[in-house]
This record gives structure tokens, sequence and C-alpha cells, in this order.
């Protein structure tokens, strides 16, 4: 079986994260990726928080698998008729320059459409059209100006970023959707079209429940928010600490050993047809006739005190104990795993989700392969290239001469 996306050839423009998110998936799919980066430098990443001295990163080998490297210039004269060369001969560019970048090149949209009128041509940008347009976006900006800031953290006290990638990788992943209904629509129309996606709008997506709950607000308080019904509630959605945020209250309580592990905590989500057998196993069978405590609407205004009953019964045990008791009974429940659990989960690394890879200057290292899984492509995760790797092979693929390559090196075009 070939891979879904055999035969499609991406000009990778991309740094950082947030690019080379969606074009690692791409190269996972199956497509040529060409990641392009500047002669001697290289993307940013390659040495930022470096583990190992004069090797290439974590943060880059786990953002570039399944790619080949090429280094260019293309604002050298030779520089600029290689990266015509590629645009004619790829399918799809990627970037996620600051605004106006790759034009300044000399390349803006209408010029790209000239030379390759299939090109698809998709760039990653901090925000839309508006007053923000111009500014620099990264990771917590997106965060904090797409919503998630404002609305996660502590009940009255500051905002908090999450650490999950969600402005970055979120917005890739978005990205990656775009290219992929994009070449769809190519096959019918012959022609490609330009795909963008804005930090903010990406992050604001991510949030979307949160703006359900502010037009909710309107019409009265937000019952399932811990707010209700003890507290105030403003003009705009408040920060609700570990509340589930659904219909059924969920809170994190402690475990055995939290006094020492920071991660031995666990969520229980207090769900209308399991309470009966939940208030049985924690000791508190009396709930059940108790007219405070056995519907939902009578439990809401005492929600802390059951969730601190739930507390004194799993603090008598492991987070994984507390799992083997609670899921036959049908409770909704999920144990905080830390980084360190999941790099050594067994059934991460069967499913391809946790990945060691061998590289040749820095060994072993783990990475997270593809999470989507498709059954008659399955991603296979090569390492990253090193910087320049593939340069000669690619040119030559496009039609350059050993004297094209030659002069372009003494230009300091590759």
């Amino acid at each position: 079986m070939g891979k879904a996306l055999d035969g499609v050839r991406i000009l990778d423009m991309t740094h950082v994260q947030s690019g080379p998110t969606c074009t690692q998936i791409l190269a996972w799919f199956g497509a040529d990726v060409i990641k392009v980066e500047r002669p001697g430098e290289g993307d940013p990443t390659r040495g930022q928080l470096r583990d190992k001295p004069g090797v290439d990163s974590l943060y880059f080998t786990m953002l570039n698998s399944n790619k080949r490297g090429i280094t260019l210039n293309p604002k050298t004269e030779a520089g600029k008729k290689i990266f015509t060369k590629l645009i004619e001969t790829c399918d799809v560019m990627v970037e996620n320059f600051a605004p106006g970048a790759i034009d300044r090149m000399g390349f803006p949209w209408e010029t790209i459409q000239k030379i390759n009128p299939r090109m698809v041509y998709a760039s990653i940008k901090g925000f839309g059209p508006g007053p923000f347009e111009d500014c620099k976006v990264y990771e917590n900006v997106a965060q904090c100006t797409g919503g998630a800031a404002s609305t996660t953290g502590e009940m009255d006290s500051v905002p908090l970023v999450t650490g999950a990638q969600i402005g970055d990788s979120g917005t890739g992943i978005h990205l990656v959707a775009g290219i992929l209904a994009a070449l769809l629509h190519r096959e019918k129309s012959g022609r490609g079209q330009r795909v963008t996606v804005a930090m903010q709008d990406a992050v604001l997506n991510l949030c979307r429940v949160k703006l359900r709950d502010q037009q909710r607000l309107a019409h009265g308080p937000l019952k399932e928010y811990p707010q209700y019904p003890n507290g105030e509630f403003g003009d705009a959605v408040p920060r609700a600490g570990n509340a589930s945020g659904g219909g059924h209250p969920g809170w994190i309580v402690k475990c055995k050993g939290w006094e020492t592990d920071p991660d031995a905590y666990i969520y229980v989500i207090a769900q209308l047809q399991a309470f009966p057998e939940l208030a049985k196993v924690i000791g508190h069978p009396e709930w059940l006739d108790d007219p405070n405590f056995n519907t939902p609407e009578a439990r809401l205004p005492r929600l802390m005190h059951v969730f601190c009953e739930i507390e004194k019964w799993t603090m008598t045990k492991t987070k994984k104990a507390v799992m083997d008791i609670l899921n036959p009974l049908n409770v909704p429940c999920g144990p905080i795993l830390s980084m360190k659990e999941l790099a050594e989960e067994p059934a991460l690394r069967a499913t391809g989700t946790v990945v060691e890879v061998d590289h040749p200057k820095r060994g072993t290292y783990l990475t997270v392969g593809n999470p989507i899984k498709l059954s008659d492509s399955p991603a296979d995760v090569k390492r990253s290239p090193l910087l320049g790797e593939h340069t000669e092979e690619v040119l030559r693929e496009i039609g350059l001469s050993d004297a094209d390559i030659q002069a372009a090196r003494q230009q300091g075009a590759i």
C-alpha cells in the first residue's frame, strides 16, 4: 500500500513550531517534504534548549521527522532561480514567517500563482485582518488573545496559560486540514489556492464552548460552574478551576502519596447515572435517601462537600487503585499522568504514539508519533534531517547540473 500523500511534494518554508507541526504531519502521511533552511544557520530551534552540546536540539528533532533538508538563500541571484524552480515542481508551499516576509523575498502570492497555478500556498499568521494583523505572535500570546488564558485558572485568581501548545501546534493541525481541503479542491478545479490560519482564530476555535457560555450568561448564571449558586458572576465567562465545563460536575482530587508525588491526583466526574455507585463506594449510601444529595439540583450548592468526601476516600488509595475500583462502576475518571509516566507507557509505544528514533549525532531520542492513525497508511517515524543534508539530492531532482550547484555554492545561495 502506498502512503496517503504519496506523490505530493511540499516546499516547507516553516520554522520553530507552528509550521513544522503541520509539515511533519503531512510528511507522516507520505508527502515528500523539503525543508528549506538558511545556509549556515538553519531553523533557530536546532540550537535552542539544547540538552547535549553540538547536536540538534530535541525541540528541532521532534518537529521535523520524515523531512528532507536543504539550505537556500532566496535573496541571492542563484537562490532566486532555485526557489522559482522549487515552486514550479512542488504542490504546496507552507510558511509561518512574520507578515510580508515572503513578499519581500520577491514572491508574493500573485507571482507564485504565475509560476505555478496549481500551487497551494499555506500560511500561519498571528492574527487575521484587523487591529493586530502586523503583530508578531508566540504560543502564550496566542493563548491570551484567543480566549484560553482568560477562561483558565483558579477561581478569583490570575489567568493561566496551559502546558498544551494550543497556539503553535494547535494552529499547525488546523493548517493541515486547510491544505488537504485545497488539494482535494485542486483535483476538481485544477488550480491551487491560498490557505491561511491565524493563531488567534485557531485558539478561539479550541475555546468554542467558552464562547457558548458567554452567550448563555445573558440568560442567567452558568449552573455547571463552581461559582453557582454561592458565588457571583460578572459579565464575562469566569475562570472555573478544574470544573468539568460539561453537564456533569467533575474535580481533581488527591490520591495516596500526594504529599510527595506532585501527580498523585485523579479526575473524578460525579455523573448522574453513576452517582449511586459512587456514593456507596466512598461510604455514603445514606446520600441516596437524603433530599440534600439525591438529585443533581440538590447537590449543586454542596458540590465542594461532595468532592471533599470523595477525596477522603481517594486519599486512602493510589490513583491506579482508584481507577481499578471506579471503572467497573462506570464512574468516569482519569489519573493525572506525568510526562515521565507517558514516556514509559507500553501501550503508547505499541500504537506508535510514543516512538524511539535513532539519530546519527545524538543517539536515540523519544518523540510523539502521528496521533492520526490511517488503517492503510501507517506512519513510520524517521529522524529529522541534518542541516543541508539533502541539498544536492533535491537540486539534481529539479534539474540542476553539478556546475549549477557549484555556482550556487560559490554565491552562498546554498
